[in-house]
């Protein structure tokens, strides 16, 4: 069992995956305002870096993995011009934003939306010609079991590309991060969210993640081949890629 899986968003009884799916439907509103504000606008260069790495494979048939609101599927979409791409998340609340955004850009031909259970997801194998998550894969209640159920519905030959933030390593941003995560994070994600929980646990699955090497001897545990990481902006984000 990995640190993260054991943190949860709130307190009681309860599994992890339903609290998760609860205090995504709570905060979806605020969600991408929240985002954007937080990151200074950096998490849309994370996921345009991460879309850019697909290019040469030109997937055409896409499984987004924690969809949330669906910005990295209506990019993956714009940029990749893929025949099918699906977003599948646990929370309703969080896809219903992300159908409105979809509709009004269009892209209602191309993405769907499929509430799932990310351990146990109901396509078949070797369905997709990638498969990809963004700031999504730490809130796992088991990490290798959705990495494994992600690599079973990956075709062969098939791409994993995951986005995940991450605490840097080099002074002085590991100094600066931890303590704006600490403080401002929580603090201005309480204000705007109305949820005194999910940004405090949020930021504290970021420090419990396995990251760098440890992720990679993961994904190559599971069974991913060429399976490497980035690190962008000092480190606050990191870039997985694998394949099948």
């Amino acid at each position: 069992m990995y640190e993260q899986e054991t943190i949860k968003p709130y307190d009681g009884e309860g599994e992890k995956g339903k609290l998760v799916e609860t205090m995504f439907d709570n905060i979806a509103p605020t969600y991408d305002t929240l985002n954007h504000r937080l990151s200074w606008d950096i998490d849309k260069y994370w996921r345009k870096k991460a879309v850019k790495a697909l290019v040469p494979y030109s997937p055409k048939k896409i499984l987004d993995i924690a969809t949330g609101t669906g910005d990295f599927a209506i990019l993956q979409a714009q940029m990749l011009h893929p025949e099918t791409l699906i977003g599948a998340d646990v929370s309703e609340g969080m896809m219903q934003v992300g159908r409105e955004k979809v509709a009004r850009l269009g892209l209602s031909d191309i993405i769907s939306f499929a509430k799932e259970d990310c351990l146990n997801l109901s396509f078949d194998n070797d369905n997709f010609d990638a498969v990809t998550a963004a700031f999504g894969i730490r809130n796992f209640q088991d990490l290798e079991c959705g990495l494994r159920e992600m690599y079973r519905v990956l075709r062969e030959g098939g791409v994993l590309n995951i986005i995940e933030l991450t605490t840097p390593v080099s002074f002085p941003m590991k100094q600066l991060f931890g303590i704006y995560s600490g403080t401002v994070l929580p603090l201005y994600g309480r204000l705007i969210s109305h949820d005194s929980n999910a940004y405090s646990y949020l930021n504290k699955t970021i420090a419990a993640f396995p990251q760098g090497e440890t992720m990679v001897e993961i994904l190559r545990r599971i069974g991913f081949a060429e399976a490497s990481f980035t690190r962008l902006t000092f480190g606050i984000c990191t870039m997985y890629f694998a394949r099948k």
